[in-house]
């Protein structure tokens, strides 16, 4: 890979990405492509003296043409329920037309195609834990549906530009993921405890608190994509922490990891929120000889100083723990 270009790059997963694209391989430049409807450049600032990286602030749900490119990587979307209730529209069109757009480059200059999708594809998931071949629960209308059903439409135009037109594609079906760079009030359980303990604020959980998720550290997360990048997989492959937690075991941890004193408060549980959601791995640790390392507790610590710092609204640059060579898959 020596020319690639980033979606959504300004994002949380897409500027730790950038950032792992760059310390993997001393030859390749990266353009990172965001609107910035929900991503920050304070995400991407520590770049600005990096001759290899290059920036382009563009909606990619309208057509455009940076240039010959050997890999896309398409992390375009809002993501969060706060983001995705205030821009629905956008979120679609980011998951149809932004898809079709960025597929329509890597046939065009036979550039390989990875694309980020999501654990929200399984819904209010019935098969648990939730393996690929699980097509879901979807509530098509409902509040999350314009996430869910672009993410879902994704899939399906990946797939049909690989079966029609060749295309060398990948899909990633991302789980809770958290850590440095998570917008702090972005409403996802991590962030929003978090930021509520630090603040000394009563840490909502909403209904009972035993619906389950399984949350992995990004830097495990964006390991598994660079290998499943690197992989001839082309079917959606499943990449989170498979250790289960309750929501109000992550929030007793959260008040464990930062020594709040914050009680705990019990709010109407949303429609449609998952009453249980953990990935099976089984094939990414066959095909990719990859599995999440890092302890919910430890990505705790991990964040806790990022979080301190939206807090006294200082954002601090985490360091760049991407430092070693790109893994092999097995193929």
């Amino acid at each position: 890979m020596k020319n690639i270009l980033v979606t959504g790059a300004a994002g949380f997963l897409g500027s730790h990405l950038t950032d792992a694209l760059l310390a993997h391989s001393g030859t390749c430049r990266v353009l990172g492509v965001d609107n910035l409807s929900t991503g920050s450049l304070s995400n991407l600032a520590h770049l600005a003296g990096e001759p290899r990286f290059s920036f382009l602030n563009r909606d990619i749900s309208l057509p455009f043409d940076p240039g010959p490119v050997d890999f896309i990587f398409n992390f375009a979307s809002p993501a969060s329920p706060s983001d995705y209730d205030r821009l629905g529209p956008e979120t679609l069109l980011a998951g149809s037309a932004g898809t079709v757009n960025a597929l329509n480059l890597a046939r065009k200059y036979k550039a390989g195609f990875l694309h980020a999708s999501t654990s929200e594809c399984y819904g209010d998931p019935e098969v648990h834990p939730q393996v690929e071949s699980y097509w879901g629960r979807v509530n098509p209308i409902g509040p999350r549906s314009v996430y869910d059903e672009a993410k879902r439409f994704s899939e399906a135009t990946v797939t049909a530009w690989h079966r029609y037109y060749g295309v060398d594609t990948h899909m990633v079906r991302i789980f809770n993921t958290y850590g440095p760079r998570l917008q702090a009030n972005d409403g996802r359980v991590i962030s929003n405890f978090m930021m509520q303990a630090l603040s000394g604020e009563p840490l909502s959980i909403y209904g009972d608190g035993l619906q389950t998720r399984s949350f992995c550290y990004v830097s495990d997360l964006i390991d598994g994509i660079l290998r499943l990048a690197a992989s001839s997989e082309h079917t959606p492959v499943n990449l989170g922490n498979p250790t289960e937690f309750t929501v109000l075991e992550c929030a007793k941890l959260v008040l464990a990891v930062t020594g709040s004193k914050s009680e705990i408060v019990f709010e109407p549980l949303p429609q449609d929120d998952p009453a249980r959601r953990r990935p099976d791995i089984g094939k990414a640790r066959a095909l990719l000889d990859w599995e999440p390392m890092i302890s919910l507790r430890k990505g705790l610590e991990h964040s806790l100083p990022y979080f301190q710092s939206c807090l006294a609204g200082k954002l601090v640059t985490p360091p760049n723990r991407y430092n070693t060579t790109v893994p092999e898959a097995r193929h």
